[in-house]
């Protein structure tokens, strides 16, 4: 009986159509800011592909938060629809005081699904690496262009 449900669930899952960034945006955390533009978060998602490749990301608000502290560089990729806020408010707040950029895009599973996994994933940092390269430092050129809240 559960075999015969599972097709019926993944036809589901593949006819369930992805949102739009504007239907997105509905279900943001009061908290994020800078919010990556729709032509930046793709630029971001493309970034976080070509890193996973060559494994140079960190994944996860524990391993994002242990090496923000040992003083890694890279770009943190927030997801905004993440609740509860207190699971990683204090990851922006980190990122200040490291002069590390940080940018928030409106889905943690589309962000999950750019990192390689099939689960969504709140937090993201991007290590640059010399494979892709120029499309680092056109992500971190308008992350720091953003402006920081208040």
């Amino acid at each position: 009986m559960a075999r015969e449900k599972q097709p019926e669930a993944a036809a589901e899952a593949e006819g369930t159509p992805e949102r739009s960034y504007r239907e997105q945006l509905d279900f943001l955390n009061p908290i994020a800011r800078p919010l990556a533009s729709r032509k930046l978060t793709r630029k971001l998602y493309k970034c976080i592909r070509k890193a996973a490749k060559h494994k140079q990301i960190r994944r996860g608000v524990k391993e994002v938060q242990k090496f923000i502290n040992k003083g890694e560089k890279g770009i943190t990729v927030l997801a905004g629809d993440t609740l509860p806020i207190d699971v990683y408010c204090h990851i922006p707040i980190m990122c200040e005081d490291r002069s590390l950029p940080y940018a928030y895009v409106p889905s943690k599973s589309d962000l999950g699904a750019a990192a390689g996994s099939k689960r969504p994933t709140c937090v993201i940092m991007i290590k640059p690496h010399e494979e892709y390269q120029e499309t680092y430092d056109e992500c971190l050129e308008e992350v720091e262009a953003l402006p920081l809240p208040l």
